[in-house]
């Protein structure tokens, strides 16, 4: 099921709706207000997954001790 991202024009709420089949704009409400007038926003796409067959793995980027290297990693 696509996801999309909406900001509510009457009270600027952030929500997701989930559309089964098409979309229908009509079928969207602002769950805090009500209203039915919205912008569907730019969702962002997901990362692409490392493969297992990489060497790089966290150990390898943030130390062998498995500490923290400040987020280089992605793990935080």
């Amino acid at each position: 099921m696509p996801v999309y991202d909406y900001r509510c024009e009457q009270c600027g709420s952030l929500y997701d709706v989930y559309h089964k089949v098409r979309e229908v704009a009509e079928d969207v409400l602002c769950p805090d207000c009500g209203s039915h007038e919205h912008k569907k926003l730019m969702s962002v796409p997901a990362a692409a997954a490392v493969s297992s067959s990489s060497s790089n793995t966290a150990a390898d980027s943030c130390g062998m001790d498995g500490g923290c290297c400040g987020g280089a990693c992605s793990v935080n």
